[in-house]
């Protein structure tokens, strides 16, 4: 008598992924011990490679120090090239440097190959597991209670922040605790539309949408295609090109209460900067939109004991001839009024 079973034919392996999946377990082995619990260590904001194999670390509030650890060249190499397998990358002589995410965590990763280094390097840029608040930040001696009272106050009211500092500074973490702000003092169903080209922030609003560049979309044509996504507060993790025409029309008509950062060594600086990536869209220099837009600028710094909020100022406007009108907020100063324009 024949049987009814049924007997269907093996389903199919799916290769591409039992290939991620060795590459994975191949990577964790590269990074080695010290490195992996470095990523799992809240407190580590940077992990670094330099060329004598030296494994170097930065956490919060702290200066870079050497750990003690070595990695061999060989080790780095190989490491270097899975990172780029698992991003469908090369990375050789011939393409010496490999920008990525780590598959696991999102961390950003930078490593450079010989012969632009005369052996492997690397710098591993954490995604931060928790965000930080800005008390921590001043229990850690970043920034001054004072300024900390300030940056609520404007949080809650829905001011417009620009956060700046060189590179390596932690503006994206500054722009994190900023951001957790915000979320925690607005209004229940606040809308956060939020802009990288890398995934760095971290938003925990319950009505919130993060978008990402591509190789076909930039940040300028995100900060357009937002305006009809129904935005209350519109963040972007790094101005740096012509979206910051874009995207201080958008602050300026109606959707206050943004952040973003950006490249500079002050806060004046920031909006020297500022001015010079809104002329990237082909139009005149605006320091007209710049001042009506933007309400706060918090600079942060490195510094050789560790990160530091420097300078805290306030925008009041523009005079044609006299320049940007700034109030440099004292580290002492206590909120006490809602310190926005007019």
């Amino acid at each position: 008598m024949l049987s009814s079973r049924v007997v269907r034919p093996p389903r199919p392996v799916d290769l591409r992924a039992h290939r991620d999946h060795r590459f994975r377990e191949k990577l964790q082995r590269e990074l080695g011990p010290d490195v992996r619990a470095a990523l799992g260590d809240p407190s580590v904001v940077e992990i670094v490679l330099n060329e004598d194999g030296s494994l170097w670390i930065e956490r919060l509030g702290k200066p870079i120090e050497r750990t003690g650890v070595f990695i061999t060249r060989t080790q780095a190499e190989s490491l270097l090239g899975t990172v780029a397998a698992l991003t469908g990358r090369e990375v050789h002589e011939d393409r010496p440097i490999i920008e990525a995410e780590l598959p696991f965590d999102g961390s950003r990763f930078e490593g450079v190959l010989p012969p632009v280094t005369r052996s492997p390097v690397f710098a591993i840029r954490r995604r931060a597991l928790r965000v930080i608040s800005l008390r921590e930040y001043v229990s850690a001696g970043i920034l001054d209670d004072g300024l900390a009272s300030q940056l609520e106050v404007a949080a809650a009211h829905r001011r417009s922040i620009v956060v700046c500092g060189g590179t390596g500074s932690g503006k994206t973490t500054l722009a994190n605790a900023l951001l957790a702000e915000a979320v925690r003092v607005g209004e229940p169903g606040e809308r956060f539309l939020i802009l990288e080209d890398t995934a760095e922030l971290r938003c925990e609003a319950p009505n919130c949408v993060q978008l990402r560049t591509s190789e076909t979309v930039d940040l300028d044509r995100l900060v357009r295609a937002t305006m009809r996504l129904r935005p209350d507060r519109i963040v972007v993790g790094e101005v740096r090109g012509r979206e910051a025409l874009a995207l201080l029309k958008a602050w300026n008509t109606g959707h206050p209460g943004g952040v973003t950062t950006v490249h500079s060594n002050s806060a004046r600086a920031a909006l020297s900067r500022l001015d010079q990536l809104v002329q990237e869209a082909g139009v005149p220099s605006q320091p007209q939109l710049i001042a009506d837009a933007i309400d706060l600028i918090v600079a942060i710094q490195r510094t050789p004991t560790g990160r530091r909020v420097t300078e805290l100022v306030r925008v009041h406007g523009y005079v044609p001839g006299s320049g940007f009108e700034l109030e440099q907020v004292a580290p002492f100063e206590r909120a006490n009024t809602d310190g926005g324009k007019g």
